[in-house]
């Protein structure tokens, strides 16, 4: 361990900052309040927006370009990231995000796109082929994917990297926990229950399956296509080599736009926590705003959260530069509290 070196391995800070934007905004402000701490800035996806940059950043690889249908079907410019041992990895916000849309179209807002990722990554070669499942628009529970692929290929593994464990149906779903970030009133959300339900029945695969109601359900229509779960953030972990870089420093702050209770359930937070549990050191998480009580945070091995709304007295941007200058500050605010003065 290192005593001056921090840990920095923030998410994404919803559409407004990237995980590498983000990170970049944390170190500014460490740098600010501790020149002499050495900052090591690790972005980290769960399977959500900035899933593939992440990867690309980290792996390298060859960037396949892919026109794909959007969550209206428009044309969108998405990425597929070939990795050298063969491996594609998609991303499904990028083809059916919610950043994508201007406003909220719960009940149209399709994931067919994520079918286009998949042909894209077959016809470049790959052997397996990961979809970072978060972040979408859509509820249709993948069913637009299946239809659009009919099939997968035995012998190409296909995994869906999930940033939540949540199951398909009921009060923990897809569409009761989800449906009223996409814009879905409660009406809305009985509605898509219901099409969700209706689309299950018959399916080899449970619902109630782990990560089946991740991106409005696309986790449990891979898995209709016969793919294997794996938590998004672990994944990612372990790409970026993340445990033996927490096991070189003293500490580790993490962050994203919203620390709420997903966030407990597998995302980025949850990840950067457990994974430094392992190896001792404290989690510190900085978010645009944070909905969890101490208690809830604590059990999941954080040891403080803050909010950058109420640490900075300007409010909320979604200017870029506004955004980075905000958490830059409230990083500055948080390093005076953490980090040792020599």
């Amino acid at each position: 361990m290192t005593p001056d070196r921090v840990v920095l391995a923030p998410d994404c800070f919803g559409s407004v900052l990237s995980a590498r934007q983000a990170a970049a905004a944390l170190a500014a402000g460490w740098a600010q309040a501790a020149p002499h701490v050495v900052t090591d800035c690790v972005p980290l996806s769960d399977g959500g927006p900035g899933f593939v940059e992440v990867l690309d950043s980290a792996l390298g690889g060859r960037p396949v370009a892919v026109t794909a249908r959007g969550p209206l079907g428009e044309p969108v410019a998405a990425t597929v990231l070939l990795a050298a041992d063969g491996t594609a990895y998609c991303e499904a916000a990028s083809v059916c995000g919610r950043a994508l849309l201007a406003t909220p179209e719960p009940w149209r807002a399709s994931s067919a796109g994520v079918a286009d990722l998949l042909r894209a990554a077959l016809e470049a070669g790959a052997r397996r082929v990961v979809v970072g499942v978060g972040g979408t628009a859509s509820t249709d529970g993948g069913r637009a994917v299946v239809e659009a692929l009919g099939a997968w290929p035995a012998e190409v593994a296909l995994v869906a990297a999930t940033d939540v464990d949540t199951p398909l149906l009921g009060p923990g779903g897809a569409a009761a926990v989800f449906g009223p970030q996409k814009g879905a009133d409660p009406a809305m959300v009985a509605a898509l229950e219901e099409r969700l339900t209706a689309w299950s029945h018959g399916q080899a695969v449970r619902p109630e399956a782990d990560g089946a109601g991740a991106g409005g359900g696309l986790g449990y229509g891979l898995l209709v296509l016969g793919a294997r779960r794996e938590p998004g953030a672990a994944l990612v972990a372990s790409a970026v080599g993340l445990r033996d870089r927490i096991a070189a420093a003293s500490l580790v702050v993490t962050g994203e736009g919203r620390m709420d209770a997903a966030s407990l359930r597998g995302k980025v937070v949850r990840g950067v926590a457990w994974t430094a549990q392992q190896v001792g050191r404290p989690v510190v998480v900085l978010a645009g705003r944070v909905e969890v009580g101490r208690r809830e945070y604590a059990a999941a091995g954080i040891e403080a959260a803050y909010s950058v709304d109420e640490l900075t007295a300007t409010p909320p941007s979604r200017d870029p530069q506004v955004a980075a200058d905000r958490l830059a500050a409230a990083a500055q605010r948080v390093a005076r509290t953490w980090t040792p003065s020599r």
